[in-house]
């Protein structure tokens, strides 16, 4: 599959300024773009702007950005599937994940997440796409939020719904163990039914469950 990537770029309003959002961003472009220190979701900030990097330099690799001048202040990554996870079993060049969205806390609780995602989606090869994302709720902010378990769930379904990311079932044990864990996906209109086959048996392992 060819990964054809177009750029595009909005601007929006936050209490703290206005924010340029654009995607997919290349990698020699990212490189030169300064990353908040606040940004620790994942890894020390130095090492997440190289990974970032690393990702837009893959064929499949898509990272859509927030930045105040030359500063990012959140991203959103797109990649094919960790070897490890089950999502990569099927080998689908047509099957990527959405695998992190990170805002600073500045301009969290702004419209800045749903942006991220909805400048993702304005790509046409998004139609080509079964996009997933694997919620956890041990990666979420719940001390810096002050939310709680559900409140967080209910916030960050919302946030993937903009993206028109929905619910879907699965047996993936991790996910399934815990009720507030979730696997959400898009796919694109131009998914072909076998696709769509293939990804409902990466779901489902133990059928007894479908």
């Amino acid at each position: 599959m060819e990964h054809n990537k177009t750029f595009y770029s909005k601007e929006m309003m936050t209490k703290h300024g206005p924010l340029i959002i654009e995607g997919p961003v290349q990698a020699r472009l990212l490189e030169n773009y300064e990353f908040h220190k606040d940004l620790v979701a994942f890894r020390i900030p130095q090492e997440q702007h190289k990974a970032i990097v690393e990702i837009a330099s893959l064929p499949e690799g898509r990272i859509i950005i927030a930045r105040q001048n030359n500063m990012i202040v959140g991203y959103a990554t797109y990649v094919y599937p960790d070897p490890l996870e089950r999502w990569s079993e099927g080998n689908m060049d047509n099957l990527i994940e959405l695998g992190a969205i990170e805002i600073i806390p500045q301009f969290r609780a702004q419209g800045v997440g749903k942006n991220l995602l909805r400048v993702s989606m304005m790509d046409d090869q998004m139609e080509d796409y079964i996009i997933i994302t694997t919620e956890y709720y041990w990666h979420w902010d719940l001390k810096g939020t002050g939310l709680n378990v559900w409140d967080y769930r209910k916030a960050m379904e919302k946030m993937m719904n903009a993206g028109d990311l929905t619910w879907y079932a699965t047996d993936d044990p991790e996910i399934s163990s815990h009720p507030a864990n979730c696997l959400m996906a898009r796919i694109g209109s131009r998914v072909s039914q076998d696709s769509i086959q293939q990804f409902d048996q990466l779901r489902f392992k133990n059928r007894f469950m479908y």
